[in-house]
């Protein structure tokens, strides 16, 4: 049987969890979700990209945002 860790009273709710303990907890489980190294990956030049369909709508979407449009 796995060995969970359950709060006191199971009545509390996600609002009663301080951020510290919030900050506690996700510092003993960082541990357990290490990542390994990763290849450090080359840029592709935008030329050798050939194919990507955007829809109409998506296209729009994108384009009334103020950070990516007109």
């Amino acid at each position: 049987m796995p060995n969970h860790r359950f709060p006191r009273d199971l009545r509390e709710t996600e609002t009663d969890t301080s951020l510290a303990q919030l900050c506690g907890d996700s510092a003993r489980m960082a541990p357990h979700w290490a990542v390994p190294p990763v290849a450090v990956a080359t840029p592709v030049p935008p030329s050798s990209i050939h194919g990507v369909v955007v829809s109409r709508a998506s296209a729009r979407l994108v384009g009334s945002m103020p950070e990516y449009g007109d």
